[in-house]
């Protein structure tokens, strides 16, 4: 038997479970390895070169005979029955162990592309050709994206902008849904029929792999690095991990710069697939996986080798970071508005799909807003432009950030901005619970300066200390124009931590927070260093609001 026919099962045109006909049957992985992948993808498919050779059913468990086992391809062969194997139908496997490829149908190519933007080629006839822009619109960009597990489409990019391609355009008319599997499961008008030139060369911006910072006492912009392909969250290798790793790494998740590369699971052992070993960046791509590599899954680690990061982060208050959230549209205040996201460096909007006031109440807390009145819906404060980042956001209540609720993925939804979701908070009736002032003799007007982070109260070194600090806490708190800054724990000594130092304000900032100044982690005072304010007014209401902690100190 020379020759025999092949398909894929379990997944799409050119990734799946390999199936031989003798009667239908599998191929065992025992030795399956990527010049075996090879020959099916570029030999026996219409498919391009061999992206992986899956093992252990990855697409599945098939049935009946397994016929091959052992297989052994230098590459070059023209079928896999060609390939040196252990005979027909004389396996020592089960089907737990069937062999499956991912063939690379379709690839991103020209001008400063990456493997995760560029010009539109699909394999095709044994050639690679490209895809006209007539009717090229996000919808179809973001089943490009997917197809190669590099996150969400961005941008559809129209005109050739990553260059022209050569030889045949083999797709125009593409009209996709959106959920798609693959670009050639799309409405076109067949291959190879289409009345463009290449001056009109369809191309793809996507987001990249989706990566994430997990384990251990990490933080949005601190952790164990996490990649997303083929369906599975794995990890990196420490193998030559370095800054200029760490910092790619940071920037791809808007966290600053790297302060760390952390090895030998600093932030925890991780589980399942160890994607990426061996990289090497230079420090300003734009995803990891643009760096150097070993290949995705191609490692000799273990867990207790697993890659971090410390990135500088947004940095608010010691190590606490806070994902980026703004209301904004028509009639919007500080307090109300259309609620956009800022991510992957672009800002774009949440979607109404299951939109509620648990969702606006994370919102409101998140912004220091007070509780949520209303859960807008149907762009009612307008529509928004751009990326629609999240859709059928479920939030408990409770999340500290719109990003810890469930949600389908950034970028994934059915959505219009016709739908734009909105929040309107109470405001700032309750902002001023965050702050207070405190000891002996102390009134609501003049005080030792008090905190509240990260669930307790602490106070304010009065390292630098001065009036202009004191007339910022004083207007914070509606008491008029500050008369004095005491230092020295002149209203006695508080207890906890002191959450301040160095605090260094113009005077015309609206709250103590968005002053200058060291944070949590950088003083070394004490008690007896407790600053407060004296204030020219005493009113007569109290503020009487649940209390609220600071969250952009």
């Amino acid at each position: 038997m020379a020759c025999v026919s092949v398909r894929l099962s379990g997944s799409t045109l050119c990734s799946g479970r390999v199936d031989i006909f003798y009667t239908w049957g599998t191929v065992c992985d025992d030795n399956w390895g990527m010049n075996d992948a090879e020959v099916v993808c570029r030999e026996q498919l219409d498919c391009g070169p061999a992206l992986d050779a899956t093992r252990s059913a990855h697409f599945g468990e098939g049935t009946g005979e397994i016929w091959l086992d052992y297989v052994s391809c230098s590459g070059s062969e023209s079928s896999l029955t060609d390939c040196q194997h252990s005979g027909f139908g004389i396996p020592y496997c089960g089907h737990y162990q069937d062999a499956g490829v991912i063939c690379s149908g379709i690839r991103l190519a020209g001008f400063q592309s990456t493997r995760c933007s560029g010009r539109v080629e699909i394999y095709h006839k044994n050639s690679w050709g490209t895809v006209c822009d007539d009717g090229w619109d996000i919808k179809d960009a973001e089943v490009v994206c997917r197809e190669l597990d590099c996150g969400s489409a961005l941008d559809a990019t129209q005109s050739a902008h990553f260059g022209e391609g050569t030889g045949e355009i083999w797709l125009d008319d593409v009209t996709c849904s959106g959920s798609e599997s693959s670009l050639t499961e799309c409405q076109h008008g067949g291959f190879r029929t289409h009345d463009c030139t290449h001056q009109k060369d369809a191309g793809v911006i996507c987001s990249g792999v989706p990566i994430r910072l997990a384990g251990s006492g990490s933080t949005q912009c601190s952790g164990r690095v996490e990649i997303y392909l083929k369906k599975r969250w794995g990890t990196v290798c420490d193998y030559g991990w370095d800054l200029k790793d760490a910092e790619v790494v940071c920037r791809q998740l808007d966290c600053g710069s790297a302060l760390k590369a952390t090895r030998s699971a600093q932030f925890g052992e991780g589980s399942g697939q160890i994607w990426l070993a061996g990289v090497s960046c230079l420090g300003r791509e734009n995803s990891l996986t643009d760096c150097q590599h070993s290949g995705f899954g191609t490692h000799s680690c273990g867990h207790h080798e697993d890659a971090g990061v410390i990135c500088s982060g947004e940095m608010l208050f010691g190590s606490c970071t806070v994902f980026r959230i703004r209301l904004a549209g028509h009639q919007s205040t500080q307090c109300s508005g259309r609620v956009e996201i800022y991510h992957n460096k672009v800002w774009g909007t949440a979607c109404d799909h299951g939109w509620s006031t648990e969702d606006a109440e994370v919102v409101c807390r998140h912004l220091d807003c007070g509780p949520a009145l209303n859960a807008t819906q149907s762009a009612h404060f307008g529509e928004g432009t751009g990326q629609i980042w999240l859709n059928e956001v479920s939030c408990s209540g409770s999340e500290s950030s719109l990003t810890d609720c469930q949600h389908r993925g950034f970028g994934t939804h059915s959505c219009g901005h016709g739908e734009d979701a909105g929040v309107i908070c109470s405001g700032e009736t309750c902002f001023k619970s965050w702050i207070r002032l405190s000891g002996p003799q102390s009134t609501h007007c003049s005080g030792r300066v008090e905190i509240y982070h990260q669930k307790r109260w602490g106070t304010v070194c009065d390292d630098s200390w001065d009036l202009n600090d004191a007339e910022v806490v004083c207007r914070h708190l509606d008491c008029g124009t500050a008369l004095a800054a005491p230092k020295e724990a002149h209203f006695g000594e508080g207890s906890g931590p002191v959450w301040l130092d160095g605090v260094a304000c113009s005077g015309s900032e609206r709250s103590i927070n968005k002053c200058q100044h060291r944070g949590s982690e950088k003083n070394s005072c004490t008690h007896n260093k407790d600053a407060g304010v004296i204030c020219s007014v005493d009113p007569s209401g109290l503020m009487m609001c649940p209390v609220q902690e600071v969250r952009d100190l």
